[in-house]
């Protein structure tokens, strides 16, 4: 049964990237990171709808570049914005929303299907990694406390939810006004419990030039199952 909605947050322009093309849209091999992301789904026997929301003077351009079979709406001021009005866009029935970053384009068959059980099976789940480096508070460039380590994740996508606690969770979070670093965060604000499954090193997020280079040495799949 296909009753999951990806919804792919793309409506951010890449500033930290110094390009003037929007970081989604260069290219890492033959693809754009975009369509190297989006191609981890679509084969996906269990994603109903791929909703992707692009900057709004980009829109014909994701279009045309993501084709048929993906729908493209405009994105928000904010990722939390763009996500909801991705959320929106999805059809109804679907009983699980995964919202992964556009440009994360080394994520696997294996870690997606990981989070979705984990999701369905408790309502909410994210991957992440434990830190592993030392981690210090600092202010104005001197060390203020060193904080233990134990217990500190970094998170990363996808997170898959039941559909209706992510519409919970994004309406609550508009009327309140709050604005979370991600999905989890609003979720947890409803007092939901949160599964955490281990992510994987290499599902980096493309946002400084040299992540791009990075990553056009290393050049993500094709989207086949792993």
């Amino acid at each position: 049964m296909r009753d999951i909605a990806v919804l792919i947050p793309a409506g951010g322009i890449g500033a930290r990237l110094g390009r003037r093309t929007p970081k989604q849209f260069l290219r890492v091999g033959r693809e754009a990171i975009l369509a190297a992301t989006v191609g981890h789904f679509r084969r996906h026997p269990r994603v109903a709808a791929i909703i992707v929301a692009a900057p709004g003077a980009h829109l014909a351009r994701a279009r045309r570049l993501l084709g048929a079979g993906v729908t493209v709406v405009a994105g928000g001021a904010t990722r939390q914005e763009s996500v909801r009005l991705a959320l929106e866009a999805a059809p109804p029935g679907v009983r699980v929303a995964l919202v992964h970053d556009a440009v994360r384009p080394f994520i696997t068959r294996a870690l997606v299907d990981a989070v979705l059980a984990a999701a369905r099976a408790d309502g909410a789940a994210i991957c992440a990694l434990p830190v592993a480096e030392t981690v210090k508070r600092v202010r104005d460039g001197v060390v203020e406390t060193t904080i233990e380590r134990a217990g500190l994740w970094t998170v990363q996508t996808p997170q898959a939810f039941h559909a209706e606690v992510l519409r919970e969770a994004h309406d609550k979070a508009r009327r309140d006004g709050v604005a979370g670093t991600d999905d989890a965060m609003l979720v947890e604000r409803l007092g939901h419990r949160v599964r955490v499954v281990p992510g994987l090193a290499g599902n980096v997020k493309i946002t400084t030039p040299d992540d791009l280079r990075r990553a056009r040495d290393t050049r993500p799949t094709r989207g086949e199952p792993r």
